[in-house]
């Protein structure tokens, strides 16, 4: 069964709807974004959620020692890199890194990032992620069938399904399609969502 990262996540009432919902990930956002939080606001947050739940803090372009250091302060599971970051950066946070990568930009190596967990999601010259905007989801194909990915992009209730029957992606990944603005979720979306995604995975 396809697993479900919740992703832009700003508020504890949020993050508590997301996991009610069944997502198996939820992501808070620590680089510039409408969806940005302070660890301090990440860390409360984090500590307050069901235990056993996977989050994910999302950095762009970020140096890795402070990656590293909001990670502790945070307890965050995972980081996801989510602007340029080089294949050695991503070696050298110890594991459990997800690297998001975008097709559209200029081309993809299926073996790029060694040891990380890819995520694909819409090109957009003027942000890192949160577009709202879907890609050729036929881009990710191929690495879906080399490795285990995470599809993201422009997802919503309305689309996931037929993302999934056609990627077959280890797990999806939604933000802005879940919104009622940003950084504040719909939380029948995001019951929706999961349950769809599920569905069809």
């Amino acid at each position: 069964m396809v697993r479900v990262k919740i992703c832009g996540l700003t508020s504890l009432e949020d993050a508590l709807a997301a996991a009610r919902a069944g997502a198996d990930a939820l992501g808070f956002v620590l680089a510039p974004s409408p969806r940005q939080v302070e660890p301090d606001r990440v860390r409360d947050i984090v500590r307050r959620l069901p235990a056993l739940l996977p989050t994910v803090g999302v950095f762009v372009d970020a140096p890795a020692d402070h990656v590293r250091q909001v990670r502790r302060f945070c307890g965050l599971d995972f980081v996801q890199l989510h602007g340029r970051e080089s294949e050695e950066t991503a070696a050298g946070l110890g594991g459990r890194v997800i690297k998001a990568v975008r097709p559209a930009e200029n081309g993809f190596e299926p073996r790029a990032y060694p040891g990380a967990t890819l995520l694909f999601d819409s090109y957009s010259p003027a942000a890192a992620g949160g577009t709202g905007r879907c890609f050729d989801w036929r881009a990710a194909v191929e690495t879906a069938r080399q490795r285990p990915i995470i599809l993201a992009g422009g997802l919503t209730p309305a689309n996931v399904a037929r993302a999934v029957g056609l990627v077959r992606p280890f797990a999806v990944d939604a933000s802005s399609g879940l919104e009622i603005e940003p950084g504040r979720k719909d939380h029948a979306r995001m019951a929706s969502f999961v349950r769809l995604a599920k569905a069809a995975g």
